[in-house]
């Protein structure tokens, strides 16, 4: 057995591995890099070589500016907003989880701090307005879907980064093409819930009078405290911050001024996300312990363990081995439908960042054959967030514990159905629907 095959096996049993209570793919990714590594005369420095230091800059720098924004406030600030916006209009109140949900991921925030955010909205929304709890999850965890794929997202960054460093030859519209996709995606199964809903019966139609308690879910928090932000004497009093309506003004100039010179001036958006986040915690006088403990470190760790064994297996030829495997000769669809039910079956219970980095070296391949560099990417991507609907990972486990006790066990078994149909629809729907853009 070759040492392409070995570390395609050690790939396996990882992901099996995380079937296993207690078992962190990420912790585990780097030793095992390392000990493949020495198996194949590789160095200790060879193998950190591979580590992703652009993706751990991203990361870092995007969700520590996003903190900040918790930390003092603005993001429930603006959300508060919206909510007011809409009043009591039952289809307006539906949309908000899905609109804030998108607008979030959308501008960078990762999916596991959006739902963190989008959650606790949701589930309020269906306690206060009487809105199915399942529709409300739904609604929600598709409009995270639906702006992930945006240039300034970490999937639509790791989507075009990632096709580049494969040998893709991907036009400049492309980014655009992938959060047209996303979005388009996330809308038709946005539409099909609400229409399910309504045809059912149980969505409610007209205008709505609040029904759930004042302290419901939708008056915390993303991490269940008070919001503090709308009570100025509070914050003056703490000293956090010289004053509240200083800091979201702060914030979002930061925000605005993150997005125009990244998009506008191609600037390195992590890095300018961690000059963000400093210069609000020196001006605003926050505890700098309190950003760094909000940073999702175990999101970081496995990133950076898979790709940098991912970026092994590439210069052991593993991913040449398997798509070798994969062709389907003079069928370049059918490989494509391949790689995206591996990509989609793996993804229902293991990160879809982490599925996503490792299947996308196996797209050269089925462009090769004749499929559309563009389309291929998408397609992928697609299939390994569409089957986020599920209870089973992160996202899941977010939504349940928002929703209220009595209703975590219906909502457990509506997600999970959703789910499992997502797995054998969604990557077919993917493949056929944008593999040929």
């Amino acid at each position: 057995m070759s040492m392409a095959d070995v570390s395609i096996v050690v790939l396996v049993a990882l992901f099996l591995a995380t079937l296993v209570p207690r078992f962190n793919i990420g912790l585990a990714a780097l030793p095992a890099a390392f000990l493949v590594g020495l198996a194949a005369d590789r160095t200790a420095d060879e193998v950190t070589a591979f580590f992703p230091g652009d993706f751990f800059v991203l990361l870092v720098g995007i969700t520590a500016l996003f903190a900040v924004a918790q930390i003092n406030g603005t993001l429930d600030w603006l959300l508060d907003g919206v909510l007011r916006m809409v009043g009591g209009r039952a289809l307006l109140v539906a949309l908000v989880p899905f609109l804030v949900g998108a607008v979030l991921t959308a501008i960078g925030t990762l999916p596991a701090a959006a739902t963190a955010i989008v959650a606790p909205i949701a589930l309020g929304l269906a306690a206060r307005y009487g809105i199915p709890p399942f529709i409300a999850a739904v609604l929600g965890i598709t409009g995270i879907i639906s702006g992930l794929l945006s240039p300034l997202a970490v999937f639509g960054t790791s989507a075009n980064n990632l096709g580049e460093k494969m040998g893709l030859d991907l036009p400049g519209s492309a980014p655009v093409a992938f959060f047209l996709g996303g979005l388009l995606a996330g809308l038709v199964i946005c539409a099909g819930c609400l229409v399910f809903g309504y045809r059912t019966g149980t969505m409610p139609r007209g205008r709505l009078t609040p029904v759930g308690e004042p302290d419901s879910t939708l008056d915390a928090s993303p991490d269940g405290a008070s919001r503090d932000a709308e009570n100025p004497a509070t914050e003056e009093t703490t000293g956090r911050a010289p004053s509240p309506v200083w800091g979201r003004y702060l914030t979002l100039g930061c925000l605005l001024a993150v997005v125009v010179l990244s998009v506008g001036f191609d600037i390195n958006i992590g890095y300018l996300g961690l000059t963000a986040a400093v210069v609000q915690q020196l001006a605003l006088r926050l505890d700098p312990n309190e950003i760094v403990s909000r940073i999702p470190w175990n999101i970081v760790l496995l990133i950076g363990g898979l790709l940098t064994y991912v970026g092994l297996m590439q210069d052991l030829g593993a991913f040449t081995r398997i798509s070798d495997l994969l062709r389907v000769d003079g069928s370049p669809m059918l490989s494509l439908l391949v790689l995206c039910y591996i990509a989609g079956v793996t993804s229902f219970a293991a990160s879809s960042i982490a599925i996503f980095a490792t299947t996308i070296p196996l797209v050269p391949a089925v462009v090769a054959e004749g499929a559309s560099p563009v389309g291929a990417v998408l397609a992928v991507a697609l299939a390994s967030i569409l089957v986020d609907i599920n209870p089973l990972g992160i996202t899941g486990g977010l939504i349940l514990g928002a929703a209220k006790p009595e209703d975590r066990t219906p909502l457990f078994r509506q997600l999970l159905r959703c789910g499992l149909v997502s797995v054998v629809v969604g990557p077919a729907l993917a493949c056929f629907a944008f593999g040929w853009w």
